[in-house]
């Protein structure tokens, strides 16, 4: 195979400890996805059948031979292991195979710190590889040089590891101190549009399911969508108005995946908390999907960790174009194909109907020079009836409202 100048030549390698072939393979598919996303070309692919992880290099000896006879012949830079390597497991085998050794954490990390565009998201993803960096100081020296991390002068009698470590330490405090900040910019934000009243929307799902495309359908956002593995880290908001007059926000956030880094959960707490906040989730999967259950589990699990799981969730089945016998698993939900005009139309039906099992019914009776407040209402109820009573001179307007809605106060709610 003729080398790619542009292109960092790479083995992926992975150990299988379970019966079931076909997650397995799924997960080195998505590994081999993840290192195109990077910039990496996969040259080759070891995995191996084991009952437990190697303790040391997590493969066989057998195995590791034959990865390094691989790494000789094929000119291979680089190996991305697709289990998590401990610190030592690192050291073992960057001097066993004497190249980068890289795991699946550290891989994401990276797609990371190249996808990252604003303040936030940048010192969120330095903020997990610092904190992924810490432990490995004592083993190979060549992370910190790729992660950028700058060493501070070293003071008397101290060891240069022993200063690494105080520096990433200080780094740490201040990104931390810097995150502070620009989190409390991102919760008046919240507050704003919570306080507008109108219906907050958060788009989650696995990385690649297709949420920027259906953003753009939605909202004509023309925001960045591509067949890429986390195409979006930044959340972005945008104002979506529906057919019915109602008008809500959407938001698009960073797509879950199969292990996704403890290190990025706990960074992008308050980039997660968006999709907190929101009055319903559109969890939007890919149809398409060959490991559509795997991937249905993995974002459920994490709405359950993040503390989400009680809010109103309509399951967006994306790629309907894709598939021929549909059998949806999650409930509710829409299919649909976010390139498609119609797509609106039947999750603003879908979601019409959610609505009015989430929300509680009102009928407000609204005196003629209060009339012009029943625009206002309209962009945040889903209203399903207006009539002019003229014997009383009322207006009657009928609808649902979240219980807990400043309407109620404003108008007498019968």
């Amino acid at each position: 195979m003729e080398k790619q100048t542009n292109l960092e030549r790479v083995l992926i390698c992975g150990v299988q400890t379970t019966q079931c072939d076909e997650p397995f393979y799924e997960s080195m598919a998505e590994l081999r996805s993840l290192v195109i996303t990077a910039g990496g070309t996969v040259v080759e692919q070891v995995v191996q059948k084991r009952h437990e992880l190697d303790q040391r290099t997590i493969v066989g000896k057998g195995k590791l031979q034959e990865i390094k006879r691989m790494i000789e012949a094929l000119d291979i830079e680089t190996v991305i292991f697709n289990q998590a390597l401990t610190p030592r497991q690192s050291q073992h085998l960057e001097e066993a195979l004497m190249v980068k050794i890289i795991d699946r954490v550290q891989l994401i990390l990276d797609i990371f710190a190249q996808r990252a565009r604003s303040k936030e998201g940048k010192l969120q993803v330095e903020l997990a590889q610092i904190d992924y960096l810490l432990p490995r100081l004592a083993g190979s020296r060549s992370n910190l040089s790729r992660l950028g991390g700058q060493i501070g002068t070293r003071g008397p009698g101290e060891t240069k590891l022993e200063t690494d470590r105080r520096h990433l330490r200080r780094k740490i405090n201040h990104i931390r101190q810097e995150l502070k900040e620009v989190q409390a910019h991102r919760y008046r934000i919240r507050q704003q549009r919570s306080d507008s009243q109108l219906l907050q929307i958060g788009l989650i799902g696995y990385t690649n399911a297709g949420k920027s495309t259906l953003l753009n359908n939605l909202t004509q956002a023309q925001t960045y969508a591509k067949d890429e593995l986390f195409a979006t880290l930044d959340p972005l908001t945008k104002k979506w108005a529906l057919s019915n007059g109602m008008q809500a926000t959407l938001t698009d956030t960073v797509g879950f995946i199969q292990d996704l880094p403890t290190q990025l959960v706990e960074a992008f707490q308050s980039t997660l908390e968006e999709s907190r906040n929101m009055d319903v989730l559109f969890h939007v999967v890919d149809a398409s999907a060959a490991t559509r259950d795997i991937q249905e589990h993995t974002v459920l699990q994490l709405i359950k960790e993040l503390h989400m799981e009680k809010l109103p969730l309509l399951t967006v089945y994306n790629k309907s174009d894709l598939v021929k016998d549909f059998t949806p698993t999650l409930f509710p939900y829409v299919l649909i194909s976010a390139k498609e005009q119609q797509a609106g139309e039947k999750i603003v039906n879908a979601l019409e109907k959610l609505l009015q099992e989430q929300w509680q019914p009102f009928c407000f009776a609204i005196r003629p020079e209060q009339s012009f407040k029943i625009a206002k209402l309209k962009q945040s109820a889903f209203i399903t009836s207006e009539v002019f009573d003229e014997n009383k001179n009322l207006y009657e307007v009928q609808g649902y409202l979240p219980a807990a809605s400043l309407w109620r106060q404003e108008f007498n709610d019968k």
